[in-house]
């Protein structure tokens, strides 16, 4: 196994998310909790943060390769030693599995064919573990990349949360959609305490589009509406003498007002029966159609998240209910995601990166005929300039533990350094701190970065 005793002695050093600052300016109680009281429903829609906020970096190099992200969240942890960290195990792995090596790509064809006949345009990260198994824990640690249960875990925001706050001043006139969209995402982390204007707007995709964008009585009628209530308490909302929170909540409707019977907004959040059966008639490929729309409506998201899941499978895991029916969404939602980005030209600046809290167990299955939770895991990178057909790092036979980090770094890749590389890639410092936490610690983009200990997987674009 990789020099554990020297990664152990490395990770021990830094245990914390940040450093005690005693004297940095920050949000008041008060305050806090008045921008958290903003949080309902499209809660993305308040307040900013303070703008006398001092923010420290060190410089560095980005990579600045993409301008939007996906991010999909395998819930409850898929099998890294059959799916993309193959290990053809004799008398357990079914042969149904059919594997194959496709462009350098060692892969179960069979399992997710569509995605096979795509190994040229990803790279798979197979040095990578997790910190925790739990899955709430792992989970929200793949989401914040930092320990949930650490000092400023709960107030950490979403990865989507940093980047819709970073690109904020990228907006231009007209944009109406939130920075951060989440996508089957009814859990999951927030912003943290970050305002809730880079909250995450979170739907379910459908084909009849974004719910409550239209009004029983038609549009005459609720602008009508919308005027009546300006008149009402417009000077109670706009530079309110109750404070900032009431202009907050100003913003929040006036913005809410923007997706109104807006055709944009529509053609984004809606799609063809037609559609949806070619990404598979699933809610996963529901979502992926409408992060295609989104990305392509070019309307001020950044960030769109996607949870599929359940992954967690510790009995039965190859009957087809099981593994083959998760691995057939995906493949048909993620491949058909993949083809339409590269057609639209929007592949080459959207970076796709795909992970679970962690892996599972490997060899011969369990008792149960399933496989339990195991630290080693993977993650699936694709466009923004990633060279696709490429493996980062390698594990042992069986896929119990990494080999070989296969990076500049030369130790085990973590969710820290999955966080840095989406920062880069989007052109932010992930070493960035900001003053203005709760807790007065500084909150690090990534933890601990002024002592470099995490960094982006630059060797996926080499």
């Amino acid at each position: 196994m990789y020099g554990q005793e020297k990664y152990n002695k490395l990770f021990r050093k830094y245990p914390h998310p940040g450093k005690s600052l005693a004297t940095s300016p920050h949000l008041t109680r008060r305050a806090f909790v008045n921008i958290a009281g903003a949080g309902i429903t499209m809660s993305w829609l308040a307040g900013k943060l303070p703008a006398q906020t001092r923010v420290t970096s060190t410089p560095v190099q980005t990579l600045g390769k993409a301008k939007n992200v996906i991010f999909i969240l395998l819930t409850g942890a898929p099998s890294h030693s059959d799916t993309f960290d193959l290990k053809m195990i004799n008398g357990t792995t079914p042969t149904t599995f059919n594997p194959a090596t496709v462009n350098n790509i060692f892969f179960p064809t069979g399992l997710m064919p569509k995605l096979a006949a795509l190994t040229g345009d990803f790279a798979i990260v197979r040095s990578m573990q997790s910190w925790a198994l739990v899955h709430t824990l792992g989970q929200t640690w793949t989401q914040i990349g930092r320990n949930p249960a650490g000092v400023l875990g709960n107030v950490s925001p979403n990865i989507g949360s940093v980047v819709a706050l970073e690109k904020e001043s990228e907006r231009q006139a007209g944009q109406v959609f939130p920075g951060f969209v989440a996508l089957n995402s009814p859990g999951g982390s927030g912003a943290g305490y970050f305002p809730a204007d880079y909250a995450p707007m979170k739907i379910f995709p459908s084909t009849t589009g974004l719910a409550n964008t239209t009004n029983a009585d038609g549009q005459t009628r609720f602008n009508s509406r919308w005027a009546f209530l300006h008149k009402i308490d417009g000077a109670l909302r706009v530079n309110s003498p109750y404070g900032q929170a009431m202009n907050d909540y100003d913003q929040f409707y006036t913005e809410a007002n923007g997706l109104m019977y807006n055709p944009v907004v529509t053609a984004a959040f809606k799609y063809s029966t037609a559609d949806s059966l070619r990404y598979g008639n699933t809610s996963f490929g529901n979502a992926c159609v409408t992060a295609k729309q989104i990305i392509a409506a070019n309307q001020g998201t950044r960030y769109i998240e996607i949870s599929l899941g359940s992954w967690d499978m510790h009995q039965n895991i190859y009957t087809p209910t099981q593994l083959p029916a998760m691995c057939t969404q995906l493949d048909n939602g993620l491949s058909a995601l993949i083809t339409d980005l590269k057609a639209s030209g929007d592949f080459d600046n959207t970076l796709i990166v795909m992970a679970g809290e962690f892996g599972r167990t490997v060899g011969p299955l369990t008792a149960a005929k399933g496989r339990d939770h195991l630290v080693q895991q993977f993650a699936f990178f694709a466009g923004a300039g990633v060279k696709g057909g490429k493996t980062i790092g390698s594990t042992d036979a069986l896929g119990a533990t990494t080999v070989d980090p296969g990076w500049s770094r030369d130790r085990i890749i973590k969710p820290e350094d999955v966080e840095a590389t989406i920062y880069s890639a989007l052109d932010i410092n992930w070493t960035t701190i900001r003053y203005d936490d709760p807790l007065n610690r500084g909150f690090y983009y990534v933890p601990n970065s002024d002592q470099d200990v995490y960094g982006p997987i630059n060797e996926l674009w080499q």
